[in-house]
């Protein structure tokens, strides 16, 4: 991995927080429809976000809240099939009240996880110049 060009890295930034935008939306209320995640993410990222969500209805459970981001981007060759680029953040959840759907009242966060942990994404650049989250792995054990 190489340092990104500026261009580059600022559109991957972009990418990866118009993603968490829509994520946050569909926290609120438990559900992706009415959201734009598809169009930030690939099929097989959007389901594994689609099951989490999935559970926060079944468990009855909605978020509110701001959750923090420290992302650091760093691009790979590009002479290697399309251009990819791997986000290393620190996700704060700090900020992040669990809510019960029935009631509005406030749900205490896993306490097995800490306030901030690490996560990785990476993130591959189609044909149209739109850079899309491919994989997202979220380090939940790790602090940061």
């Amino acid at each position: 991995m190489s340092g990104p060009s500026p261009d580059a890295a600022g559109a991957v930034r972009e990418a990866y927080g118009a993603m968490w935008s829509e994520r946050v939306k569909a926290f609120r209320v438990a559900s992706a429809d009415g959201t734009d995640l598809e169009r930030y993410v690939a099929p097989v990222v959007l389901s594994v976000f689609e099951e989490e969500l999935a559970r926060l209805k079944k468990d009855g459970m909605v978020i509110r809240g701001d959750l923090g981001h420290e992302p650091e981007v760093s691009l790979a060759d590009a002479g290697a099939g399309p251009p990819r680029a791997t986000v290393e953040d620190c996700v704060d959840l700090s900020k992040w009240q669990p809510l019960d759907i029935t009631t509005g009242w406030p749900l205490p966060l896993p306490g097995d996880q800490p306030l901030r942990h690490a996560a990785t994404a990476t993130l591959e650049r189609g044909d149209g110049g739109r850079w899309t989250v491919t994989a997202y792995v979220p380090h939940r054990s790790r602090a940061c």
